[in-house]
């Protein structure tokens, strides 16, 4: 637990005062000891009221794009649709968070992105819970975008006793959700824009913690879809030579060439092989008849 810096002068007044008036009741009425020990209680409750108001409390933040932190302690007392014709003009969810004298009242940034719009209003003082006191009393205007182009807006509104609103921030600074953008004293509200169909977690009368609640989930941040056909479809290769593209009448045409099939070969059974059958024999082939020998010419003449 820290003592937030806003609160220095507060205390440092707080002490003077304390101080001040125990010294006059000792010196005007020493002997009136009833009187001095109901002093002594109220100056303690005084500089308890002080340090408590001004405690800063130190935690881990869970960034989160798609969540929207709540900006302040206090307790809900707005949820509904309304318009916003400030800068935004459009309709939005309204939540507000009305802060009592005894919550902490740092304010921080609800989403992470860039301060788009910001700009202070002076004005009334009517009580925090008033309707008109989001439009009427003294306020400061913050929007930031975040890294997927949304937009939330958020107000720091003066209450009856708080006079004085800090800001930490302006146009076109990078903010981070959880850290400071401002400071409200005493008691006072805060009023945050959602975009349409965003998914509220919190309801009326809640109570709530700055930086810790998470308020609402956006749900126009874009999430990744399961993959429902991986288990159904196979993918298809097609080979690159099987597609070409040409130009025929000022048109694009496919042509798919298919790739020439070959007719499958039967598969022959084979037959066991048996005894050899042995080949027939030739017949033997007939003797030819001797061949006459040719007569001599010269001996038939004597």
């Amino acid at each position: 637990m820290r003592f937030h810096k806003e609160g220095y002068t507060s205390l440092a007044l707080c002490i003077l005062f304390i101080f001040v008036l125990n010294a006059l009741i000792q010196f005007y009425f020493p002997e009136a000891h009833v009187v001095k020990w109901i002093v002594y209680i109220l100056s303690f409750a005084l500089f308890v009221i002080i340090v408590q108001f001004f405690r800063s409390p130190v935690f881990a933040i869970d960034v989160n794009e798609n969540h929207v932190l709540c900006p302040a302690d206090g307790k809900v007392v707005v949820i509904e649709e309304t318009d916003e014709p400030e800068f935004l003009k459009d309709r939005r969810i309204q939540l507000s968070v009305f802060m009592s004298p005894v919550n902490v009242h740092v304010n921080r940034n609800p989403i992470s992105g860039i301060v788009k719009y910001f700009k202070y209003h002076p004005g009334k003082y009517l009580v925090a819970w008033h309707p008109k006191s989001s439009t009427e009393n003294e306020r400061t205007t913050v929007v930031t975008e975040n890294s997927q182009g949304v937009q939330v807006l958020f107000r720091q509104i003066a209450g009856a006793l708080a006079r004085r609103i800090v800001w930490y921030v302006k146009e076109g600074d990078t903010v981070k959700q959880g850290d400071q953008f401002g400071f409200i004293k005493f008691g006072s509200r805060v009023d945050i824009y959602l975009p349409l169909g965003t998914k509220i977690n919190v309801q009326l009368d809640q109570v709530v913690k700055g930086g810790r609640t998470v308020l609402a989930e956006l749900t126009s941040v874009s999430q990744p879809l399961p993959d429902t056909t991986s288990d159904v479809i196979e993918e298809t290769v097609i080979p690159e030579h099987t597609e070409v593209l040409t130009e025929e009448h000022a048109e694009p045409t496919l042509v798919i060439e298919h790739e020439e099939v070959k007719p499958e070969v039967e598969e022959t059974t084979e037959v066991p092989e048996t005894e050899a059958t042995p080949a027939p024999k030739k017949a033997p082939a007939k003797p030819r008849a001797p061949r006459k020998p040719a007569a001599d010419k010269g001996t038939d003449k004597k």
